[in-house]
C-alpha cells in the first residue's frame, strides 16, 4: 500500500494534471473564433456607397469596409436559393440538387450536411435569424440542418403564400424552432434584434450565427423616414425610394450590431463577414440604363456579372485579418465551409464532398490561389437540370464565357460590352470543355436527380403543409398570397414526398391556409391587416393521386377541407392534388398530410 505521504504527493500531481487540462481546454475554447455572417437579399455589388454609389447612405457598412478585407472578385449565383445551397452545403447547386427558387428545387435534400452542422460538430452553439429558403418541411427546414436555434419566415419572402398569410414585414408570425409567434417590429430590426439576445446566452462557448436578412427583396416595405432620403430619386426614374430605404435600415442595424460586439468584448475574437446573395433587385433597371452598379452589367437572375458577382466583406482583428484591403483572388459561395474552417481549426466530415477551395491562406497573407482557377454557374428556374450551355457562366481570372457563346475579357471589358469569342475560338472551346467536364463529374455521381422530399410520419413533424408555390410543373410560379386571394391557377399540383412509417394518412386538400380559413368555395371570415382582395373560385371536385390510387371528392358548399383517408406504404412517391373545374384541372393551393397511425 501507498504510505499516507506518496499517496498525497500522487494526488497532488493528478490535481495538477488535471487543473493544467482543464487550462488548456479552457483556453483551446477561449481561442476559437465566433462566426457571423450576414448575407442580404438582392443587395447588388452597387447597392452600398462604399462601392461608389452615390446616393445611398450607408455610413456603418462603410466603415466596417473600411476595416475589412474585401474579396473583389467574389461570386454566387445569380438567385436565391442557388446560392444559400452552395453556401449552406460547399457545392454548385448542379451537385446539390437546388438551382431553382420553387418547382420542388428550392429544399435541401434529405441527409444534406451544412455548414451549421459542421461548426456544430466542432463544438460550437449555432443559429439563424432570418430567411432559410432551403426548405419548409422536415427533413429540410433549419433544425434538422444544424441549427441549434432558428427564428425565421419560411419559402422565399416574408408574406409569400408558404410563409405565415398576413405576414406584411411589420408585427408577423415568425418560426420559432419551428412553431409560430407573433412578433412586434420590423422584420429586420427582429432578427438583428434576436441575434444579440441568442449571443447574450451564448457568448461563453464559440457560436457560429447565420444571419441571412429578407430585405431589400421585394416587396419593397420600410418605414418612411427610411424611404424619405431616397424619394428625389423616384422622381428622377433612377431608383425606387423604399429599395434604397431597406438597406439604410440595414446598415443602421448592422451599426447596432457593431456597437453590441464592441459593448460585449465579442468583436475581436469574432469572424464577421458581410455579403448579398445574387445581383441587384431594385438598384438598377432591367436595361442597367438606371440605378448603379459599380460598372458592370446585369442584376438579379442574369448571368453577366452585375447578376452574381457581389460585396464580400470579413474581419477578424485576433486573426488579423483586417485593414481596410482589397484582395482580388477568384472565389465563390462554395468557398466558405473549407475557408472557414481553415480559419476556425474545423474537422470536416469525410462524407462532405466540397466543390470549393480554402482560400483562408490568402487572408492570412500565408499562400495564394492556382491561377487557373474556374468557378461554374448553373441554375434554372424550372426542375429541369440546367444541364444546358445557354443556361451557364464559366469564370476564370481573365474570362467569362456567358451562355456559351458570349466571351468577354473581364481584365479590359468590366461592363462586358464586347464579345470576343470569334478572335478567342480557342478560349471558348476550352472553357466549353472544362464545363463538360464538369458536367460529366456531376451526372455520374448526381446523388440528387430524384427530388428533395418532405417526409410523412416523422415525429420531428407530424403535420407537413405543401403548397402550390413549391409544387413541381410545367406553368409559372405563384408565390404570392394576392396572387391565391384573386384565384390565379396554374397546373402546377405535384409534391416529392417519403413516407418514413407505413400507416393511415389523412391528405386535407385547402383553398385557404390554415391560420386564415375559409371555405372552398368561399372567402375567409378574416382579411389580416386588410390586405388583400379575395376572389372565389368554382371548382366542383377535388382529385389526389398517391401511389397508384386515385381519388375524388365533390366539393360542398360550405367545406374547408376536402380531407382523403389513404393507406401508405413506406417509400418515396409523388402526391399529385387538382381542383377541378368544368373538367379542367388546376393546382391546389395547400395541402397538409397528417400520419394517423397504424
Amino acid at each position: 500500500m501507498l504510505s499516507n505521504k506518496v499517496f498525497k504527493s500522487v494526488l497532488k500531481s493528478m490535481l495538477f494534471i488535471w487543473v493544467g487540462l482543464f487550462a488548456l481546454v479552457a483556453f483551446s475554447q477561449e481561442q476559437k473564433p465566433n462566426v457571423i455572417l450576414i448575407m442580404t437579399d438582392d443587395q447588388g455589388i452597387g447597392d452600398l456607397a462604399c462601392h461608389g454609389n452615390p446616393w445611398i447612405k450607408t455610413p456603418n457598412i462603410d466603415k466596417f469596409y473600411k476595416q475589412a478585407v474585401r474579396m473583389t472578385d467574389f461570386h454566387v449565383s445569380p438567385m436565391c436559393t442557388p446560392t444559400r445551397a452552395a453556401l449552406m452545403t460547399g457545392r454548385y447547386p448542379i451537385n446539390n440538387g437546388t438551382w431553382a427558387t420553387y418547382k420542388g428545387r428550392d429544399a435541401l435534400a434529405e441527409g444534406a450536411l451544412t455548414m451549421a452542422d459542421v461548426f456544430k460538430q466542432n463544438g460550437y452553439k449555432t443559429a439563424m435569424f432570418g430567411k432559410w429558403h432551403l426548405g419548409d418541411n422536415y427533413p429540410s427546414r433549419p433544425t434538422d440542418s444544424g441549427f441549434d436555434v432558428a427564428v425565421h419566415h419560411k419559402a422565399g419572402g416574408v408574406g409569400e403564400l408558404s410563409d405565415y398569410w398576413g405576414n406584411s414585414y411589420n408585427d408577423d408570425v415568425y418560426y420559432v424552432n419551428n412553431e409560430p409567434q407573433q412578433f412586434s417590429g420590423y422584420c429586420t430590426d427582429v432578427w438583428f434584434q434576436e441575434a444579440m439576445q441568442f449571443m447574450d446566452k451564448n457568448k461563453d462557448a464559440p457560436f457560429f450565427l447565420y444571419l441571412p436578412t429578407n430585405a431589400p427583396h421585394s416587396p419593397f416595405i420600410v418605414d418612411e423616414k427610411y424611404a424619405a432620403p431616397y424619394q428625389h430619386l423616384v422622381g428622377n426614374k433612377i431608383v425606387g425610394a423604399e429599395f434604397y430605404g431597406m438597406i439604410t435600415n440595414i446598415d443602421e442595424n448592422f451599426g447596432k450590431l457593431e456597437a453590441y460586439l464592441k459593448e460585449k468584448k465579442l468583436a475581436d475574437n469574432t469572424i464577421l463577414i458581410y455579403m448579398t446573395d445574387n445581383g441587384s433587385g431594385g438598384g438598377v433597371s432591367p436595361d442597367g440604363k438606371l440605378g448603379f452598379n459599380k460598372g458592370f452589367r446585369g442584376k438579379k437572375g442574369q448571368r453577366t456579372e452585375g447578376g452574381h458577382r457581389v460585396p464580400f466583406f470579413i474581419r477578424w482583428k485576433d486573426g488579423r485579418i483586417k485593414g481596410g484591403k482589397d484582395l482580388n483572388e477568384l472565389t465563390a459561395h462554395v468557398d466558405l465551409i473549407p475557408t472557414l474552417a481553415g480559419l476556425c481549426n474545423l474537422n470536416i466530415p469525410k462524407e462532405m464532398r466540397l466543390d470549393g477551395i480554402d482560400f483562408s491562406p490568402v487572408l492570412k497573407k500565408e499562400g495564394k490561389l492556382e491561377d487557373d482557377r474556374t468557378v461554374f454557374v448553373h441554375n434554372r428556374q424550372d426542375w429541369r437540370t440546367p444541364y444546358d450551355t445557354d443556361e451557364m457562366a464559366i469564370l476564370t481570372e481573365k474570362w467569362r464565357l456567358v451562355n456559351g457563346k458570349e466571351l468577354y475579357d473581364i481584365e479590359v471589358d468590366k461592363h462586358q460590352d464586347t464579345d470576343v469569342a470569334a478572335a478567342n475560338r480557342d478560349v471558348v472551346e476550352g472553357l466549353l470543355l472544362k464545363n463538360k467536364m464538369f458536367l460529366d463529374v456531376a451526372k455520374a455521381g448526381f446523388e440528387y436527380q430524384e427530388f428533395p422530399v418532405s417526409i410523412v410520419g416523422n415525429e420531428n413533424q407530424k403535420e407537413i403543409k405543401l403548397t402550390i408555390q413549391h409544387a413541381i410543373g410545367e406553368d409559372g410560379g405563384i408565390w404570392k398570397p394576392e396572387q391565391v386571394a384573386a384565384g390565379m391557377k396554374n397546373r402546377n399540383n405535384t409534391h416529392a414526398i417519403k413516407v418514413e412509417t407505413a400507416g393511415k394518412y389523412k391528405i386535407s386538400c385547402m383553398r385557404w391556409p390554415k391560420e386564415c380559413a375559409g371555405p372552398i368555395l368561399g372567402i375567409p371570415g378574416e382579411n389580416p391587416k386588410n390586405q388583400y382582395e379575395y376572389k372565389t373560385v368554382h371548382p366542383e371536385k377535388v382529385r389526389i393521386q398517391i401511389a397508384n390510387q386515385i381519388k375524388e371528392q365533390t366539393i360542398t358548399c360550405d367545406i374547408e377541407s376536402a380531407d382523403f383517408i389513404v393507406n401508405l406504404q413506406k417509400g418515396k412517391t409523388m402526391l399529385v392534388t387538382d381542383f377541378i373545374e368544368k373538367g379542367e384541372a388546376f393546382g391546389v393551393y395547400y395541402t397538409y398530410i397528417k400520419y394517423l397511425g397504424n
